[in-house]
């Protein structure tokens, strides 16, 4: 359920190749990078479509306040590098214009690439109003998974893991990002509904399950 992270931008190679060890050793649904690092992750991963963890880029990170054909374009790059699920930040400028064509604009050409997307929502720093009408947006638009946060702004909390999956209704899954420190947290957001964790701490958590942590399942049983 983890997406291993390494989004830190002061990191080199070396961390890319050791988080990508990590999370092929611990079984890690995902191993989620910046763009720049595509081409030498895909390369220690091996191809893509095995049976180890996907290959995440985030897309337009962590603002996404920038032009629509370039986020597209980063997205085409990372798509022929080897990516195998994109974490798009849309844009936040249409949303608080509240103009949704602009919104769904900017994240359509994306989704129809056809790679799974997640969609990175500030859900901390967004109004009730803004938030549904990103959720409702992304919907629309084909994305597969909402994201509570880019990491950048405040954590992930179990508060805002419910309030996407009720506005979600089944119609996409819940990713919980940013701030998951600790074991029994990362159990409380997947027991509040989230499917995948983003987090640069899985390894921590791997070992504090195996030192006596109960670990939850996708339907967030234990």
């Amino acid at each position: 359920m983890i997406d291993h992270a390494l989004l830190d931008p002061h990191q080199g190679v070396d961390a890319v190749l050791r988080c990508c060890d990590e999370a092929r050793h611990f079984g890690f649904a995902g191993v989620c990078l910046a763009s720049r690092w595509l081409p030498a992750a895909r390369e220690r991963l091996g191809p893509s479509g095995g049976r180890g963890p996907k290959l995440v880029s985030v897309v337009g990170f962590p603002f996404g306040a920038i032009p629509a054909d370039i986020k597209r374009a980063e997205a085409e790059w990372v798509a022929a590098s080897g990516a195998e699920e994109l974490d798009v930040v849309p844009d936040f400028g249409a949303l608080a214009d509240g103009d949704s064509r602009a919104f769904c604009n900017d994240l359509a050409p994306i989704v129809e690439l056809g790679l799974p997307v997640k969609v990175i929502l500030e859900v901390g720093r967004l109004t009730r109003e803004a938030l549904e009408l990103a959720v409702e947006a992304s919907i629309d638009v084909g994305a597969t998974m909402l994201k509570t946060g880019s990491g950048f702004g405040p954590g992930a909390t179990v508060e805002q893991v419910t309030q996407l999956r009720q506005l979600a209704r089944g119609r996409a899954a819940v990713k919980a990002s940013g701030g998951i420190n600790n074991l029994e947290q990362a159990i409380a957001l997947v027991e509040a509904g989230a499917s995948r964790l983003g987090t640069s701490r899985g390894v921590a958590l791997i070992q504090a399950l195996r030192q006596g942590g109960n670990a939850p399942t996708a339907d967030g049983s234990r």
